[in-house]
């Protein structure tokens, strides 16, 4: 029998993985329908990274009950607030990346294009 690597190390190096082509999505393009794009694989990757840190291999749901007792919660019970936490950033994330969007709509109803590059006149 061979034991690979702990779900939470896959979940980080994935987090980690997704954040970073969203990084260079942001920065390598000049479309802002891709740049919102990247942002949004940011956001996912860092959702994943948050919930990998509360993850406990072989842990269980942080009920104590006849499955689990006081004495063996601080060892196997999953930390639930980084699981709470993803939950209000995804609605938070979501709420962005709808303004963005709707910024972008706007954009394009001035300028009639969606490259960066047609808005050189807004940098300060």
């Amino acid at each position: 029998m061979t034991t690979g690597l702990p779900v939470s190390t896959i979940l980080l190096i994935t987090g980690f993985c997704l954040s970073l082509i969203g990084l260079w999505g942001m920065l390598t393009q000049r479309n802002i329908l891709r740049i919102i794009i990247g942002f949004a694989v940011i956001d996912t990757g860092l959702h994943i990274v948050m919930v990998a840190t509360g993850y406990i291999t072989g842990g269980t749901a942080p009920i104590i009950d006849s499955a689990l007792s006081k004495a063996d919660a601080a060892r196997r019970a999953i930390d639930p607030i980084p699981s709470a936490l993803v939950v209000t950033a995804i609605v938070i994330g979501l709420s962005v990346t709808a303004v963005m969007l709707s910024f972008a709509i706007r954009l394009y109803a001035a300028k009639k294009t969606l490259s960066i590059d047609a808005f050189t006149e807004s940098k300060w």
